[in-house]
């Protein structure tokens, strides 16, 4: 019994915490180069209007599903899966578990609407009128989907972690991509979110690491999760390097002005292809932080 003790207690010094720690200052520096790329910038401003004004071509049914899903997330929503985390932590009999992973969906809310409405300013740099000049950075609803999706990698056992990420991401992506299709945010907007979730997450993650709650995971890997995590990398590769091209050909064969004026829908869909595959990296990154890893 005592050699187990010792085991189990080595398993958990062992962890790095730091990899956390690291992982969040990389999303720092991802939403402060966002911001400045695509706000500060007068060509990332017109690249961004140019989406929305894309979007002004999808069909009435494309947007009112959009518009349907991001009506969605309520307060009472938000507050239900607060809830249903929370209750996952103590079940689990673990307070500071359903603390932390609570505390990420809580942050998330605090610290993007205080970015939004106190720290970052969007300048007027193009012409612009209504309430496509309005700040919308970072994405409030992205921030609360991706942050619903981490909070449940942290909270649940290690054995459902795989069907947390297939249910729960394919929700979060779509949000994501709805929220431009429905132009209430910006590409940046989402990506900026992307990586303010994930830089709590792995705060959470990294104070839960300090208190000794996280330890190597010895069993054996379970082939329905490599399946599922192989699949989501693939498309989220895909759905990278389809934005890139739909976004870099057309800028290389047309130049700026012309893209502009005559290919704003494929500016959009460029956009709407980058909002997922950001939200698919972001979860891939965070997933990779815990791998072979679990609550102990």
């Amino acid at each position: 019994m005592l050699r187990s003790e010792e085991s189990s207690a080595q398993q958990t010094q062992d962890v790095p915490a730091r990899r956390w720690l690291h992982v969040a200052i990389g999303s720092a520096i991802v939403t402060v180069a966002v911001y400045v790329l695509a706000v500060l910038t007068p060509v990332g401003q017109s690249l961004e209007n140019a989406a929305l004004r894309g979007a002004d071509q999808v069909g009435a049914s494309e947007a009112g599903n959009a518009n349907a899903s991001l009506d969605q997330i309520t307060v009472y929503s938000l507050a239900a899966a607060v809830v249903v985390i929370a209750a996952i932590g103590l079940l689990r009999r673990r307070w500071d578990l359903a603390l932390a992973s609570v505390g990420v969906i809580v942050a998330g809310q605090i610290v993007t609407q205080g970015l939004k409405r106190y720290v970052l300013p969007r300048p007027s740099l193009v012409p612009l009128t209504g309430h496509y000049a309005d700040n919308s950075l970072p994405s409030g609803h992205t921030t609360v989907a991706m942050t619903v999706l981490f909070a449940a990698l942290i909270v649940v056992p290690y054995r459902w972690r795989g069907v947390a990420l297939f249910f729960v991401l394919s929700w979060a992506v779509g949000i994501g991509s709805y929220t431009v299709t429905a132009k209430w945010h910006r590409l940046s907007d989402t990506l900026a979110a992307d990586a303010i979730a994930l830089a709590l997450a792995c705060l959470a993650s990294w104070w839960l690491a300090r208190r000794g709650l996280v330890r190597h995971h010895d069993g054996k890997r379970r082939i329905p999760r490599v399946l599922i995590v192989t699949f989501t990398a693939v498309g989220g590769a895909v759905l990278l390097a389809l934005g890139v091209f739909f976004l870099v050909v057309p800028l290389a064969q047309n130049g700026l002005d012309s893209v502009l004026r005559d290919d704003t829908w494929i500016v959009y869909i460029a956009a709407q292809t980058l909002a997922s595959a950001g939200s698919i990296i972001a979860a891939l990154v965070f997933l990779g932080t815990w791998r072979r890893l679990e609550i102990g």
